[in-house]
C-alpha cells in the first residue's frame, strides 16, 4: 500500500493500481480528490469537506463514488444518485478495493457552548491504517499505522500523546497539521516521539511512502 500525505488532513491511499482519498478539505489541494475511485469524508467541516472540490471529482469521472456521514452526504446526494453512500458506526464496505470500516459517531469537543456535530473515523484493511477524522476515536482491533491529528483548536499535546499510547499503533503519521508553523514542529516531534511509545513520523505534503 502506498501513503501520500496531502496537505492538512487529506490522505491518499493506492494499492494494485486504484486510489482511496480521505478527506480532500479546502484547506487540501485543489486537485486532492482527483483521479480517485472511492472518497471518504469524516465530517462537514469545511478543513475536511469541500463540496466543490468533491463536486468537481464526482463530475470529472462518473465511476468516483463518495462514502460519509449524513450530514455531508445530504449536501451532494441529490446530484450524483447512486454513488453517495450514507455510514455511521458499525459499518463495514469496500472502497476502490480497500475494505473499510466506520468507527466513532461525534466530533471531538471544541468548547461546551459549541452544539458537537457528527464524525466518523475510517479503519483501512483491517488496521492497515486508521483516519479518526476530528476526534480521538479508539478501534477494538489493532492499528498498524495511525493518521494522527497532531494540532487542532479542540486538542492539546497531552491529549495526542495519550491517544497514541491508548491506540498503541506501530507507527503515527501526523496529519491535522496546517495550523502548526514549523516553530513549533520539533517541540511537537521530540515529546509525541519520546512519550507516545510508538514511532512518530511525518510527511511534507505530496510526499509518499511504502505501508
Amino acid at each position: 500500500m502506498k501513503l501520500t500525505k496531502m496537505s492538512h488532513a487529506c490522505v491518499r491511499l493506492e494499492k494494485d493500481g486504484r486510489t482511496l482519498v480521505l478527506d480532500p478539505g479546502a484547506f487540501s489541494e485543489h486537485d486532492a480528490a482527483l483521479d480517485a475511485e472511492a472518497i471518504l469524508v469524516t465530517h462537514e467541516h469545511l478543513d475536511h469537506f469541500d463540496e466543490k472540490r468533491l463536486r468537481t471529482a464526482l463530475e470529472a469521472d462518473p465511476a468516483v463514488e463518495v462514502w460519509t456521514l449524513r450530514s455531508v452526504a445530504e449536501k451532494i446526494s441529490a446530484a450524483f444518485p447512486g454513488r453517495v453512500h450514507t455510514v455511521g458506526h458499525g459499518d463495514t464496505f469496500t472502497a476502490a478495493g480497500f475494505d473499510v470500516q466506520v468507527h466513532g459517531e461525534l466530533h471531538a469537543v471544541i468548547h461546551p457552548d459549541i452544539p458537537r456535530i457528527t464524525n466518523v473515523g475510517y479503519l483501512v484493511d483491517g488496521g492497515r491504517v486508521f483516519h479518526p477524522g476530528d476526534a480521538l476515536t479508539v478501534p477494538d482491533r489493532a492499528v498498524e499505522t495511525l493518521m494522527l491529528p497532531v494540532m487542532a483548536p479542540w486538542s492539546k499535546i497531552s491529549e495526542v500523546i495519550d491517544y497514541v499510547r491508548e491506540v498503541k499503533p506501530q507507527r503515527a503519521y501526523d496529519i491535522h497539521d496546517a495550523l502548526l508553523t514549523d516553530l513549533a514542529r520539533p517541540i511537537y516531534d521530540n515529546q509525541i516521539g519520546a512519550l507516545g511509545g510508538a514511532e512518530h513520523l511525518r510527511l511534507a505534503p505530496g510526499e509518499s511512502t511504502a505501508l
